[in-house]
């Protein structure tokens, strides 16, 4: 197929990369900036399992003009959250009407803005369970383990965009599914807040104490509001915070059967912070936080998190390296 990626960052270099790899005519829309680098570097996938491929920049399209979506058999977009509007605006200008549209980003409501800029097309959400970082000019690279889902639909698009390296699977139960992995990125915010990477993080009981806090925090809010949970793990989402609060040796066991994890690993908002970076919790505790007010309940860590973040965006290191005792409100 004829995919464009809407979004030339980490996902979407990742995942553009193993779909060219895997024969599909890619077109990476996205800034000079990561284009110039793919122009001169090539574009590097690697991961937590050994992968490391390079594929030469005319492997590729790649141009910031959003007239080139006119071109695309499917849209892929993986642009943050503050951007979902503008490139919605342009995929309805460019991309013909047949194209599906799929959206691999964070949070619940890029779908939603979507869906509203785009009446009438095949528009699907999608979850994309793990974590990819930037390691070096124009190389990306696949930080933790799981498995694309997208909303069922037409056309087997699941099959078609499954390659080597990259497995897609579809869903119709795909908003329980997004909301099970926005459970887990709750902890985006909480890893950028610490300075630790995820494999640090996780095996300090205090901090799993705080994710599980607020992960039950968030369960019960959707559970308020009447909102179904699908796990992303094998666990039930309701067990996870009981696990999190195990014993470090007990809880290591149980995670290395679930989980592999990159020992670098960090989440993408502690770059997005380092870099001085607008974040997206807005997308994630800020989803919690207006469930809250909408079921008159409270969300004190949520609300204490995002807090925090926006402190630290405004003044980047302010925030950096917290002790959960100092997060906790």
């Amino acid at each position: 197929m004829r995919i464009a990626i809407a979004g030339a960052g980490s996902i979407g270099c990742f995942c553009g990369g193993l779909l060219a790899a895997g024969g599909h005519d890619v077109t990476l829309l996205g800034r000079p900036r990561i284009l110039d680098e793919i122009r001169s570097n090539g574009l590097t996938v690697s991961d937590y399992s050994g992968l490391r491929q390079t594929l030469a920049a005319d492997r590729f399209t790649l141009t910031d003009d959003p007239a080139a979506l006119g071109a695309a058999d499917l849209v892929i977009v993986t642009v943050k959250s503050g951007a979902t509007a503008a490139m919605a605006d342009l995929i309805a200008r460019h991309a013909p009407p047949s194209a599906p549209v799929l959206s691999w980003q964070n949070g619940m409501d890029n779908a939603r803005t979507l869906r509203a800029h785009l009446p009438g097309r095949d528009l699907r959400a999608g979850m994309v369970p793990f974590n990819v970082v930037p390691t070096g000019p124009a190389t990306w690279h696949r930080a933790t383990s799981g498995d694309i889902i997208i909303e069922t639909g037409a056309g087997d698009l699941a099959r078609a965009l499954s390659v080597p390296q990259l497995a897609v699977a579809e869903s119709d139960r795909i908003e329980a599914v997004r909301w099970g992995k926005l459970l887990l990125n709750l902890n985006n915010a909480l890893n950028a807040l610490s300075g630790l990477t995820l494999r640090e993080q996780l095996l300090d009981r205090d901090w799993r104490r705080l994710m599980a806090d607020q992960m039950s925090e968030a369960l019960g809010i959707l559970k308020s509001a009447g909102i179904e949970v699908a796990s992303t793990t094998p666990l039930p989402a309701w067990l996870v915070p009981h696990v999190l609060r195990l014993p470090t040796p007990l809880f290591s066991r149980i995670a290395a059967r679930m989980l592999t994890i990159d020992p670098t690993a960090r989440t993408s908002m502690a770059y997005d912070l380092m870099a001085g970076r607008p974040t997206e919790i807005d997308s994630l505790q800020g989803e919690i936080i207006r469930l809250a007010e909408q079921q008159r309940r409270p969300a004190p860590i949520c609300a204490r998190v995002a807090a925090l973040v926006s402190e630290a965006n405004a003044d980047p290191g302010r925030s950096s390296g917290l002790r959960p005792a100092e997060i906790r409100p």
